[in-house]
């Protein structure tokens, strides 16, 4: 997955287990929501604050399944934006595939389409 390495140290206050980073679409995804919800100026710092967590338990959210199976997501700083991530065990780094609307129909939460 091409990545694009995040360029924020998680915090001081504790040592970070795995590296955060973010896919090229991810950012695309993240920029898209952005200007179609007109959100604020601090949406990028908003992000960064609830992905902080991921360095630290690179396993919590919950498991997705079908086609997004071996990916977790977790919710960005408001309940509707979905963060679909996967964690790699072997580089200690967890990827951010997708950052969505969890409304739509194409999220990787949705319901349309598992039988």
């Amino acid at each position: 997955m091409p990545c694009w390495r995040v360029a924020w140290y998680v915090s001081r206050t504790f040592d970070p287990v795995a590296t955060v980073v973010l896919a090229e679409p991810a950012v695309a995804n993240l920029d898209d929501v952005i200007v179609t919800h007109s959100l604020p100026l601090t949406t990028r710092t908003r992000v960064r604050a609830s992905l902080e967590p991921l360095a630290t338990f690179p396993l919590i959210g919950s498991r997705l399944e079908g086609r997004w199976q071996g990916f977790r997501f977790i919710l960005g700083p408001w309940p509707w934006m979905l963060v679909v991530c996967e964690y790699d065990e072997t580089k200690d780094e967890v990827g951010v595939a997708t950052i969505a609307d969890s409304r739509s129909a194409s999220a990787a939460t949705s319901q349309r389409g598992r039988r």
